[in-house]
């Protein structure tokens, strides 16, 4: 056990880059989240599994989703195989939700403009259900690849869609936040190669290739390490907090 343990200590760390997506965002969530006051009320819009309702514990939480994806979709693309939403508050459509003006603290709509015929149409309804100085919370992909088909109408939204679209229905943006740059995109697919590979075409990727991997994940990690503003180009995704004024 003592060998295993000075053989790991010995080992190169493993290489990250590419693999930050999903832990970028989450985290980046759960520290905004914890910083919406108590006893708020709070809609999760797009709920699907409630998966960051247990980051509102001390909030009044509400769930809203369409209810229609059932982790199957249309059999074609990137589908979950699974999906339960028997504990979602609201069943309906995100740009009419039956509940009055003003009458939620804080929004939160996390990688669903993708999924929305009318994103537009949809932070609309926010700002109706807001109230003033109430907080908007916003995640989605810049460019994404296709998932949970049918129901994916857009692959990704720049930071000038939500300075744009934003101040156009009376938020302030008080974070606009990179996740990832073009370099840990790109690593980001490289790691999927194989699977797709696989997937999508009769040749199929060998160990061989492994080796040129690492060798191109290094690459991507170091230049990652003093990337100076490549997530302008190409990134995860936006995170953003607004403010109703």
């Amino acid at each position: 056990m003592k060998i295993k343990k000075i053989v790991k200590r010995l080992l190169p760390p493993p290489i990250k880059v590419g693999t930050l997506n999903e832990l970028n965002r989450v985290g980046w969530l759960e520290k905004t989240l914890k910083n919406i006051p108590a006893n708020g009320r709070i809609l999760d819009a797009g709920a699907g599994e409630l998966q960051f309702k247990k980051f509102c514990s001390h909030l009044n939480y509400v769930s809203q989703d369409f209810g229609k994806y059932d982790g199957k979709g249309d059999g074609k693309s990137l589908q979950t195989q699974t999906w339960d939403q028997s504990r979602i508050d609201i069943i309906c459509d995100i740009t009419n939700i039956p509940e009055l003006d003003n009458s939620f603290d804080a929004i939160m709509c996390i990688e669903v403009f993708e999924h929305l015929p009318n994103p537009i149409a949809a932070v609309k309804e926010f700002s109706r259900l807001l109230k003033p100085l109430g907080k908007l919370i916003l995640t989605a992909p810049f460019c994404s690849l296709t998932h949970f088909s049918p129901y994916h109408f857009y692959s990704g939204f720049n930071r000038y869609w939500y300075e744009k679209i934003l101040e156009q229905f009376g938020f302030k943006i008080i974070e606009i936040k990179e996740n990832g740059n073009y370099f840990e995109y790109m690593a980001q697919e490289l790691r999927r190669l194989r699977s797709i590979a696989e997937k999508y075409s009769s040749k199929k990727i060998g160990n061989s290739i492994k080796g040129a991997t690492k060798r191109i994940l290094k690459n991507l990690n170091d230049c990652s390490k003093v990337d100076t503003g490549s997530g302008e180009l190409l990134c995860f995704g936006y995170h953003v907090l607004a403010e109703k004024l």
